[in-house]
């Protein structure tokens, strides 16, 4: 009996001091005084989503289809606690939003939301879980608003204050984003038990900021500062700093309010102008604040993962948070579409590739995508590291290529092939090889919701990126001059 004893106490010695494995170092990242290292968390993920850190040591994720997972950050262990069964996944509709309450073990609560379709019907639920026994159980749902096959945003946080906060989208229809009536184009503000706090700035609604696109990421920062990260249309993606009751601006203004439309109705609804935007635009996703963690260089930062600049950019804050300093641009092309961000609790960083979604780019996915890569302080410096660039205000673009790269590829693709039964194709477009004429009023005007109007382009501009469409992929278009696409601007 004394030898069976001796060898259960062994053996629970070793499992309480049970390890994780050691992840592959896969790259490593130099900055001024610090090397970071980049090393493989998971992998054969299907589009992670939205991930989350909870207290109890865990990285929660979200898989589109519907699935969440929690990996122990200590032993390494993934685990699948879920599959939500009524998850509609299309394009970016699907299971999208996921956070974990912040006092997790007192208030064992999992929010997230995901897309439903019935009948014809599409919308978006919030829905809270609670965990037991490795699983999510209690299923209430908190708020059902209206959805689309895209512009759902619906990233979620949970404010110092303990309220649970909802990025929505304009569900493709921008006028949702000025109604006060519609939950769309809105940051949402509830109690965690989906009733409205009293001291939301309308009366009885969830409401708390409206004017906005398609939000794909918002965090909280340590003195409370809510920002969020959007998407624009052709032009102006977005950093916004969140203030009650505020507008920000959408469908009537994109980004600064630089022009004298914008002017006018900033001036009659007091709207706010973001702390970032790009143009051409960068396709920002998640987004995490950074404080005062281990990487000396990258406290006090907003960390935004992007799209279609498949890059982990590092926005440096003002020390009050309302001003962003500088931008310097990491990884850049080198995983492929980064989609989420998060921080733990040593300051180490966790980031999910995107490159299974319904918009993969050329090259992509990687074997044994997609993934979560941990970045974290290396012990010593590594062979040939990746480094960060600072960005630049954007030279003005002379060459038919790169204007495409910057404005059609992210859709149309670099090969002109485009996406089935999404965009069409340029690559022998009967659009193409007949009227110019046509692309030209379609470049400049837009297609209603499925294409955007690129009339805030040059003449010149305009001209190039056709001529590059008409004399690529075997086309054989007609060339165009500035001074056509002069004539058909209305």
């Amino acid at each position: 009996m004394r030898k069976y004893l001796i060898i259960l106490l062994v053996s629970m010695a070793i499992n309480s001091c049970k390890q994780a494995k050691e992840l592959p170092i896969i790259d490593y990242i130099q900055l001024e005084n610090t090397t970071l290292k980049v090393e493989v968390l998971a992998k054969n993920l299907d589009v992670p989503w939205d991930i989350a850190y909870a207290n109890d040591k865990s990285l929660w994720f979200a898989e589109q289809k519907g699935v969440i997972s929690k990996i122990d950050l200590n032993t390494g262990e993934q685990k699948k606690l879920l599959t939500i069964t009524d998850v509609w996944h299309k394009r970016t509709a699907g299971l999208l939003g996921l956070v974990v309450h912040p006092n997790f073990k007192n208030n064992p609560y999992v929010f997230v939301n995901y897309t439903v379709k019935k009948d014809s019907v599409i919308t978006n639920h919030l829905v809270r879980y609670e965990f037991k026994n490795d699983t999510l159980i209690n299923k209430k749902i908190l708020l059902v608003i209206d959805g689309f096959t895209a512009h759902n945003g619906s990233r979620l946080a949970i404010a110092k204050d303990g309220k649970l906060l909802w990025a929505t989208g304009d569900a493709y229809k921008g006028k949702n984003a000025q109604n006060l009536k519609s939950l769309n184009g809105k940051i949402l503000r509830l109690n965690t038990d989906g009733s409205v706090p009293k001291d939301n700035p309308y009366p009885n609604s969830y409401v708390f900021a409206n004017g906005f696109r398609n939000m794909q990421g918002i965090t909280i920062g340590d003195n409370g500062l809510i920002y969020t990260s959007e998407h624009g249309d052709a032009i102006e993606d977005e950093v916004n700093l969140i203030e009650k009751g505020r507008n920000y601006g959408w469908p009537n203004i994109e980004g600064k309010h630089d022009l004298p439309a914008d002017q006018l109705f900033a001036a009659q609804h007091q709207t706010v102008e973001p702390l970032q935007s790009w143009t051409p635009v960068i396709a920002p996703a998640g987004i995490t604040y950074y404080g005062y963690g281990a990487i000396a260089e990258w406290r006090n930062s907003l960390l935004l993962t992007t799209l279609k600049t498949k890059s982990l950019r590092v926005l440096k804050l003002t020390e009050d948070g309302r001003k962003i300093l500088s931008e310097e641009v990491f990884l850049k092309e080198h995983y492929g579409r980064l989609r989420d961000v998060e921080v733990g609790p040593k300051g180490e960083i966790y980031i999910s590739t995107s490159n299974h979604d319904w918009n993969p780019s050329p090259g992509f996915p990687l074997p044994e995508d997609d993934k979560i890569l941990k970045i974290s302080i290396a012990e010593k410096p590594g062979k040939k590291p990746l480094r960060g660039v600072n960005s630049t205000t954007v030279e003005e673009i002379k060459d038919g290529k790169l204007l495409y790269e910057q404005y059609c590829a992210s859709c149309h693709k670099a090969d002109g092939k485009g996406v089935s039964n999404v965009f069409p194709a340029l690559a022998g477009s009967k659009k193409v090889l007949c009227n110019s004429a046509d692309l030209v009023s379609l470049v400049l005007n837009g297609a209603g919701e499925q294409m955007p109007a690129f009339k805030f382009l040059k003449d010149e501009d305009v001209a190039k990126i056709i001529n590059y469409i008409n004399t690529n992929w075997n086309n054989k278009g007609k060339e165009i001059s500035s001074s056509d696409v002069k004539n058909k601007r209305k």
